[in-house]
């Protein structure tokens, strides 16, 4: 019996040391841990100072010096640690500062560790539901000790401070060190329990949840009273604690005494000094109108002078004063009422300087918006002034919640495979933060003007219709879907509206679109929707909640040339919104026709890039290749050379035969699009008839994959690698355009819809990439794009270009105008870090430049990596920081200039033939600039000329004059 038992041990144990830890597995592992009285904990021993581990009852000899009493961690938690960096249970006393800050790892064991203790207040323990009762498991004075000992050394350097200000302070809610604990998030988490097991509870639980104040502690008091013969003890016990809770969050800050936090600092030191002023002058004050300002600008004061003094001790003590004064304005701010417009725009920019102040806006952001927030006293002010000050309010907000994202994202979308709930970690950071608050106002002043002026958006369910904001005009009416989590990979219906709090990158055809997260204005997916009239506007984490309640109801969903945003039920539907979908009264969907007709197809080689013009757009080559051929001769020193695979290569490829059919590629083709007509012929469905084509268009993508390369083109190949790049193939780095005819046509630009193959170098990679782009215009993506729009979707012919890769520090988008506004006198500039982020739809950094060159900030990058374009190949994604604009004052001026020069010299704005703006894509390197791309800015003139949506804002007079100090009604 006992080798039969040994064995079954051993067995386990191997079993265990050969666990592939899967996402299924994790999931096993948190809810065993949840039911075990030790969770994922293994024993309590002693760990001395010579690195032995000793058995509880068994202490580290005086000899070796005093240990530490702990847990150990089971086997498997150490393996899921090593192979998944997945850290479950962290004791805080067994780790080194450097490992536990993991620098190397985006600090994903530090944010780790404040998910998890976020899970562990929401979730009743969540895998510490029962082993949190462990005595012995941690040590909380050995915790606080390794707390203030890891602070005291991270806030020592600089550069931390500096790289990683916002994520230091925030961890400060959640590492023990002086004894507090995090109660904004605690009432949050148990209010939240209450109303699961008390549904009657809901109600206040949403007011907690949403707006706090001090006042919800009677609220609370008065609904436990009414209920108590229905309530257990256990949950008496829980709104006891609750209210206790609250009434020390509520607990007014002492100011008379805050000075004291910071008493450690020389006495002549700038914090110093202010934080006294501030605890001698505001100790009686009890005017939110006074105190809040006077709290943000001491918040500022901390932030910009804490390097003052390199101590690590003292700059802890700073910030844990800086998170004092943000409870301060926190529980003030919901008192402050602004009795005129004036005192509205003072609590916006005083919040707004407060949040930067607390690391959720970088400094130099807050700096290049400043003045925009910043309104000299007055008298009157314009409507399209408060509107235009508004909507920079709007953006702190938006900022702020973004670095939230990015700072989190990457370990919230790594549990999330296992744990559902750590989702909620986003929404817990924002709602206990200024953002709350700082929302709210910017709310009640847009209110307030959208009322004075008539311009209020329509958003059934939704009670800050402030904070949305339409970005492409157009109408539609389908199904809603609201998708709160990663839209990656997702399926979607070209004939439902879709919300997203981040849209995916390779987005499909849909009716309309709003997201949290809009990306960048002129992203590849951004610039589709805007050029197809298809409705999105941009939102709130707090929109997207309340628009659940209409998912999947039918929506009527409309936003104006001004940016008015309706959205209801269909059912809502006024006789004019319905007459738009009318038979009769509706317009035909413009679509567009491939001139097949004038291509040249003799064409068998490659030809050099210097070779070609924009006249052999859609005859030898698509639009990419011809043009910048063109650029290469009208801009010589910034556009590299490259080679050109033209129309005639691919098609005298396709017409070999087919494996395993009797017939050529694209015989096949053609009889996949003729079946498809005649099923249509036949009535079958629309989707019966997609289906059809996509499933013969697997089939030829597959077969293109292994297509047999003719020798005379792979040996001109070969010869032009080493004329026109320089050396041999296999030797030179490169990117593989896909460049179709169905590219930049009078009313479709087609942008990002084919594939780019990235920094190819070896041989194989590039000949390979080649089939892949020949390919891709028949991905499902691309397919569905075309099909909508074109009329002879089948007449699609991809040709590549070839270019060296320049590894470009950071790189964008350029469009030679304000296209929200409409003004021609500015451009609109997007910028990533690295290579492609702005046309992939990332955050990117993205300015409004005037004719002398300066920028106006309207979002800064939120993505925490770049890509890398080694010259060994491929493609690496590295760690970045938020601390530095991408964009110098320096080349704001030379995109400006640039921008000048390409009205100048491209022959359609130097002839007149060409009067509207230009689309470009460009990238720095050392400061040097290059060009990859200038085609025709497209723009859907319908959502424009349309009379339903001008009629919504008809009657709005953005030069309405509102006087400041007029006051408010009540």
């Amino acid at each position: 019996m006992y080798r039969i038992l040994l064995f079954l041990v051993l067995l386990t144990s191997a079993t265990n040391v050969a666990q592939e830890f899967t996402d299924a597995r994790v999931k096993e592992m948190i809810q065993q841990y949840r039911e075990l009285d030790r969770g994922p904990y293994k024993s309590i021993n002693w760990f001395c100072p010579d690195g032995t581990v000793r058995d509880s009852k068994d202490p580290c000899p005086e000899s070796i010096g005093e240990g530490m009493q702990h847990a150990s961690y089971k086997f498997e938690v150490k393996e899921l640690a090593k192979q998944r960096h997945i850290f479950f249970g962290e004791i805080l006393a067994s780790n080194d500062v450097w490992d536990f800050w993991d620098g190397t790892n985006n600090h994903s064991r530090l944010k780790q560790y404040q998910l998890g203790k976020y899970l562990e207040s929401v979730d009743n323990g969540w895998i510490q539901e029962r082993s949190r009762f462990y005595r012995g498991a941690r040590q909380i004075e050995d915790e606080e000790e390794w707390g203030r000992k890891f602070y005291y050394t991270i806030l020592a350097d600089n550069d931390l401070i500096e790289r990683d200000f916002f994520l230091i302070r925030e961890s400060l809610r959640d590492l023990p060190h002086d004894g507090d604990t995090n109660l904004a998030q605690d009432i949050r988490s148990l209010s939240k329990v209450l109303a699961e097991r008390h549904t009657k509870f809901m109600d206040l639980r949403i007011k907690i949840h949403g707006n706090p104040q001090a006042q919800d502690v009677e609220s609370v008091k008065e609904w436990l009273d009414k209920n108590e013969a229905k309530i257990s003890d256990t949950s008496k016990k829980d709104f006891n604690k609750l209210m206790s809770d609250m009434q020390e969050f509520f607990q007014p800050v002492s100011v008379s005494d805050l000075h004291k936090m910071v008493a450690d600092w020389n006495k002549n030191d700038y914090i110093r000094t202010q934080a006294e002023w501030f605890s001698k002058f505001y100790a009686n004050e009890n005017d939110p109108a006074i105190i809040v300002p006077a709290a943000a600008n001491l918040m500022c004061d901390i932030r910009t002078n804490i390097k003052d003094d390199k101590r690590g001790t003292r700059r802890t003590n700073a910030l844990e004063l800086s998170l004092r004064l943000e409870e301060l304005i926190f529980q003030q701010a919901g008192s402050w009422e602004p009795v005129d417009l004036q005192e509205h725009l003072d609590k916006i920019y005083s919040l707004s300087e407060a949040l930067a102040s607390a690391g959720y806006v970088e400094m130099w952001e807050w700096n290049a918006i400043e003045q925009e927030l910043f309104i000299p006293k007055g008298k009157i002010i314009k409507a399209h002034e408060l509107l235009d000050f508004i909507n920079t309010g709007r953006s702190q907000v938006e900022w702020g919640t973004g670095m939230v994202h990015s700072i989190y994202g990457d370990v919230v979308e790594e549990y999330s495979k296992f744990e559902p709930k750590a989702y909620g970690f986003y929404d817990d950071r924002i709602r206990s933060s200024l953002l709350l608050p700082l929302g709210d106002a910017i709310g009640n002043l847009g209110g307030l003007v959208s009322r004075q002026i008539g311009l209020t958006s329509e958003i059934a369910g939704v009670d800050n219709v402030s904070s949305i904001r339409g970005l492409n005009p157009g109408y539609t009416k389908g199904k809603l879907v609201v998708v709160a989590g990663n839209a990656e990979g997702m399926q979607v219906d070209p004939n439902k509206i879709y919300i997203f709090d981040h849209p995916p990158s390779d987005l499909k055809p849909v009716s309309g679109i709003a997201t949290v997260s809009e990306g960048n204005l002129v992203s590849h997916v951004q610039l589709l929707a805007r050029n197809l009239a298809i409705p999105n506007a941009a939102i709130s984490s707090d929109n997207l909640n309340d628009l659940k309640d209409l998912d999947g109801q039918e929506i009527f969903y409309a936003v104006s040339n001004q940016g008015t945003v309706v959205l209801k039920p269909a059912s809502n539907m006024s006789a004019i919104e319905n007459a738009l979908f009318n038979k009769a009264n509706k317009k035909e969907k413009k679509t567009i026709r491939i001139p097949e007709g004038k291509l040249k197809l003799e064409g068998k080689l490659p030809l050099d890039m210097a070779a070609v013009g924009s006249a052999d757009s859609g005859i030898l080559c698509g639009p990419k290749a011809a043009n910048l051929g063109q650029l290469k001769q009208l801009f010589p020193d910034k556009v590299v050379n490259g080679i050109v695979i033209p129309f005639g290569v691919f098609k005298d490829h396709m017409n070999q035969q087919m494996p395993e059919t009797s017939c050529s590629y694209w015989d096949f083709l053609m009889s996949a699009f003729a079946k498809a007509k005649q099923l249509k012929e036949e009535g079958k469905s629309e989707q019966e008839i997609v289906d059809y084509q996509l499933e013969e268009l697997k089939t030829l993508r597959a077969a293109i994959a292994i297509m047999p390369f003719k020798k005379s083109f792979i040996s001109a190949l070969e010869d032009d690698f080493k004329s026109i790049l320089g050396d041999q193939l296999g030797n030179v780095p490169v990117f593989l355009r896909s460049d179709t005819n169905m590219e930049d046509l009078e009313e479709f630009t087609g942008a990002g819809l084919n594939l780019t193959v990235f920094n190819a170098l070896e041989r194989e990679k590039v000949i390979n990439g080649i089939r892949e782009v020949w390919a891709s215009p028949y991905t499902e993506r691309s397919f569905k794009w075309r099909q909508v729009y074109l009329e002879n979707p089948e007449n699609v012919y991809p040709s590549i270009l070839i270019i060296p890769t320049v590894d470009v520090d950071y790189s964008g988008v350029l469009i030679t105008k304000d296209f929200i506004k409409n003004d021609p006198n500015s451009i609109t500039v997007a910028m990533s870090r690295g290579a492609g982020g702005a046309v992939d739809g990332q955050n990117a950094e993205t300015y409004l430049v005037d004719r002398e060159g300066n920028g106006l900030l309207m979002s800064p990058a939120r993505e925490n990596k770049q890509r890398k374009l080694p010259k060994t190949g491929g493609s690496v994604m590295e760690q970045v920081d938020f601390n530095k604009p991408i964009l110098s004052q320096d080349d704001l001026k030379t995109i400006r200039e640039f921008a000048k020069t390409v009205h100048e010299v491209m022959p359609g704005s130097k002839d007149g033939s060409y009067t509207g703006a230009w689309d470009i894509e460009l990238g720095f390197k050392d400061g040097k600039l290059y060009l990859f791309q200038i085609r025709p800015f497209v723009e859907n003139n319908q959502a424009v000329n349309s009379e339903y949506l001008n009629s919504i804002d008809a009657n709005v007079n953005v030069n309405t004059e509102l006087l400041l100090h007029k006051p408010i009604a009540k």
